[in-house]
């Protein structure tokens, strides 16, 4: 029951840091240039999830029910511990998203919908959902690479930070880059607008399982039939 609970508090603390940071770098830059808004958005989702991946990746540090639930695919996390981990990341993503719309100034709050994402007009659902998922894959890839391969280097959460920054300047520009379920889900609860929000579900889940799936049964066994 302790386990449980440190790791329900571990993965609502991390997100929630990240869907405050997050947030709140996207707000205060409301009506900066494009350009610059947009890398510091990437900047701060980058470091704020680099940090508290490496702060508490000893107990739980998904933060993410894509990444969860590549864990939970290819059986590194329990089903029990999946259920853990959805309940925490979206009740720690709600509750960023209260503490964002409560103290933040109501014309940010409203222009950016809380900080959270949306799809550009310039792009079909088909394709906004493409490049979500492959965002993610390249995400969940990093994960397993570098925090669930016993193999892979141990850097800290910095290699996962890089690359959620990288997406984000990739496509934050054309779907937000949420890459991230509960971080596009708080901001919808709490602002009441959920449109295109299914695109947050079925992209993350999707790009994240076929990485999991590929390096948990390509990768990481290939690695270790070559050392046995």
């Amino acid at each position: 029951m302790r386990d449980m609970l440190r790791t329900f508090v571990a993965e609502l603390i991390g997100t929630f840091a990240l869907t405050f940071i997050g947030g709140a770098a996207i707000m205060a830059t409301r009506g900066a240039e494009p350009g610059a808004g947009l890398l510091i958005a990437a900047m701060a989702h980058g470091l704020i999830l680099a940090l508290m991946v490496s702060a508490l990746m000893k107990v739980s540090a998904a933060f993410n029910p894509a990444v969860s639930f590549a864990l939970v695919l290819t059986r590194n996390i329990s089903p029990i511990t999946f259920a853990i981990h959805v309940a925490a990341q979206l009740a720690g993503a709600v509750l960023a998203a209260h503490a964002l719309q409560g103290n933040l100034p109501p014309e940010a709050v409203t222009a950016t919908r809380i900080g959270g994402q949306q799809v550009s007009t310039l792009i079909t659902t088909g394709q906004a959902i493409f490049l979500e998922a492959s965002a993610t894959f390249f995400l969940v890839m990093v994960v397993f690479g570098t925090a669930v391969d016993p193999k892979g280097p141990k850097v800290g959460g910095f290699a996962i930070g890089l690359t959620v920054a990288a997406d984000i300047l990739a496509i934050g520009a054309l779907t937000g880059a949420s890459m991230n379920p509960a971080r596009s889900f708080g901001p919808a609860m709490v602002s009441h607008i959920w449109e295109g929000h299914a695109i947050y579900w079925i992209g993350p889940m999707l790009g994240a399982a076929i990485a999991g799936l590929l390096y948990q049964f390509l990768f990481m066994r290939s690695d270790d039939a070559a050392t046995a």
